[in-house]
């Protein structure tokens, strides 16, 4: 089968793309905005990019359009199509259907699925679960919306291990996976872990993308307010999220985050599958000990102890989730906690770009003001009181462009030495919002309205021994790599 993508280079778009290719269809696809590192896994993968989304793309003939939830219905001020190839579709009455429907047909039929849910921390939490399976010996197949550097790829069907990181698996002796007797999972089951977006399926299905996963493992990470493009308030988000937990079957688990009231409402509507709880005091599984070392308690009782390089408490809880849902697998926390110890993180997580005249740049998808705050508190402690953090960052996403919750920015920067904010096309205005940090050079905010001014703005405030953190959920007009020319100057 030949399936052309529309928006082809989302980190979601194009795990399906990879997922596709890799089940021997033709793949072909077109975005606007390209930029790693997602277009150079499809480059690599042999997919064809087009740029744009002309009419014109009717003459590759495609069994089937798959349309990503960035292609709208959407006209431009002088009245013609945003996305004519989508209007061409349309009229020429020719089969399209959603990413997630797509892979709920092709991909995920037949599976028992791990799907990680949240409003932070999904990426990583999938990340880290599909590395656990793997060095127990199962094989997962995955979806995860960024490239987890033990893998190299965002995305695979599963059962070949010839893209894995070798040299950081654990020794064969902790790679067999435990499977009890009573384990839900049949040994005849192939495993799959997907990271379950709230965010809606498509233009013409408005229901969280998770819907379509039947996972037999869900985690409930966390939930707050965000996509306030699409979502009127939490409780509208909490609803989405109860129809995720109503599709978990009885002999299933949901793994909660017992820290968040959020979740708790939602499993207030209904449960009806086990549950498992992980981050408070009295969970099923808690955490004793600082996130870089800390012991693994379950009901109480030490069972594991994690060792690795990530800092800040959310990664921490971010291994609970991990680990309670790998042992719905099978997979005992001791095992898992052992495959953590070799975890590599994923791209664009905390991932230094390079280190000039004793300045180290970052770059971290964070964007939400909650992931900006943990992000930097993570950060914070790695570094110590004394080291000086620049946080460089934009409001990218489609909830900080609405404004919604430019009143937390501040919050969310206070373990930031410094603050520079690319404010370019945003509709509100960011040195107000930031006025209470201070507005300017020589104090702890500045606001640029281009790269190039934020760049000089970085570069006349930085010192050797800085950190710089950029924080961006897209390209940023690539500024990490500017930053480290200017820096170099």
């Amino acid at each position: 089968m030949h399936i052309h993508i529309l928006g082809i280079c989302g980190t979601f778009m194009g795990g399906v793309a990879a997922l596709a290719r890799e089940s021997g269809h033709t793949v072909t696809g077109c975005d606007a905005g390209v930029y790693p590192p997602m277009s150079d896994q499809l480059r690599a993968l042999g997919i064809e990019l087009i740029e744009g989304y002309s009419a014109d793309q009717l003459v590759l003939k495609p069994d089937l359009f798959v349309v990503g939830n960035v292609v709208s219905r959407a006209h431009l001020a002088d009245g013609t199509a945003k996305f004519p190839l989508m209007e061409a579709i349309l009229d020429a009455g020719l089969p399209y259907t959603s990413g997630p429907q797509w892979l709920a047909e092709h991909v995920l039929q037949g599976r028992h699925v791990l799907a990680v849910a949240g409003t932070h921390g999904k990426t990583t939490t999938t990340s880290m679960l599909a590395w656990i399976l793997e060095c127990a010996g199962l094989q997962p197949g995955f979806l995860v919306g960024g490239v987890p550097l033990n893998f190299g790829v965002s995305a695979r069907l599963g059962g070949g291990c010839a893209a894995v990181d070798s040299a950081s698996c654990p020794p064969p002796a902790l790679r067999a996976p435990l499977l009890p007797a009573q384990s839900p999972l049949p040994r005849s089951r192939s495993v799959f872990v997907i990271e379950a977006d709230e965010y809606d399926t498509a233009f013409f299905d408005k229901r969280s993308k998770f819907v379509h996963y039947r996972p037999r493992t869900a985690i409930l990470n966390n939930l707050e307010f965000d996509h306030a493009d699409i979502f009127d308030d939490l409780a509208a988000i909490e609803r989405q999220f109860h129809h995720l937990v109503r599709t978990v079957p009885s002999s299933g688990r949901v793994v909660v985050n017992g820290l968040e009231e959020s979740l708790a409402r939602v499993l207030h509507q209904g449960c009806w599958s086990e549950l498992r709880s992980f981050g408070a005091a009295v969970s099923d599984f808690s955490a004793v000990g600082e996130p870089g070392v800390f012991d693994v308690l379950q009901k109480g009782e030490s069972v594991a102890q994690v060792r690795w390089g990530l800092g800040g408490v959310h990664n921490q809880l971010n291994a609970l989730a991990a680990i309670a849902a790998a042992e719905h697998v099978g997979v005992a926390p001791a095992v898992a906690a052992e495959a953590l110890g070799r975890f590599r993180n994923v791209k664009r997580r905390m991932e230094v770009r390079g280190t000039v005249n004793g300045i180290t740049v970052y770059d971290d998808f964070a964007h939400h003001p909650t992931a900006i705050r943990t992000t930097l508190d993570g950060l914070r402690r790695q570094l110590g009181p004394h080291a000086r953090i620049l946080a460089v960052f934009e409001p990218r996403s489609n909830t900080m462009k609405l404004g919604t919750m430019k009143a937390q920015l501040p919050w969310s920067l206070e373990s930031a030495d410094l603050a520079f904010c690319h404010a370019g096309g945003l509709d509100w205005d960011a040195r107000e919002a930031l006025a209470t940090m201070g507005v300017g050079p020589g104090h702890k905010a500045q606001v640029a309205d281009s790269i190039d001014e934020l760049v000089a703005q970085v570069k006349s405030a930085a010192r050797p021994g800085d950190h710089l953190l950029c924080m961006s959920n897209g390209g940023f007009g690539g500024i990490h790599d500017k930053l480290l020319r200017a820096l170099k100057s």
